[in-house]
């Protein structure tokens, strides 16, 4: 049987513009569809004011950077009061969505076999791909997708 990403894709995902404020997709994210496997999207689709792949930008890249930068030099051994989330929730506030997202972003074709995905996504430790044809995304292979597709194969059961 001769998979490829067309057929494990995703084609329902939410976009945001590049330059939209980082609050839109911290809401898109928080009220992600559940997708029929039972796993929520956790991450939004970034696009260039042509509507092509910039970027992505997860509930990890919202976490990362809501954290302050000093802790990227000092580690976590540092003490912060309780009133300074606060402060950091503020200050990320007034971020777009580029300046938080993941890019550039690895892509693959809608006829990528599913082999090469699952060997990509095994190697870059991803949990997602987005499907890239004539510059636009058309879909996303989800690593739980992918787990679920193989596993129910294998294991010859229907499981929603």
């Amino acid at each position: 049987m001769k998979l490829t990403a067309r057929d494990v894709m995703v084609k329902e995902f939410n976009t945001i513009e590049q330059n939209a404020p980082v609050g839109d997709a911290v809401r898109m994210i928080l009220q992600g569809k559940t997708r029929e496997t039972g796993y929520k999207t956790v991450s939004v689709m970034v696009t260039d004011k042509f509507g092509e792949l910039a970027g992505v930008v997860s509930m990890f890249d919202i976490l990362y950077h809501l954290r302050p930068p000093i802790l990227n030099i000092i580690g976590d051994s540092i003490n912060f009061p309780e009133t300074e989330l606060d402060s950091f929730i503020e200050r990320f506030k007034g971020l777009s969505v580029a300046q938080v997202m993941n890019s550039p972003v690895r892509f693959i074709s809608p006829d990528t076999d599913l082999i090469v995905i699952i060997d990509r996504m095994v190697k870059e430790k991803s949990r997602r791909l987005p499907v890239v044809e004539n510059s636009k995304v058309i879909g996303i292979v989800y690593l739980a997708e992918v787990f679920c597709l193989i596993s129910k194969n294998w294991l010859k059961i229907d499981i929603k």
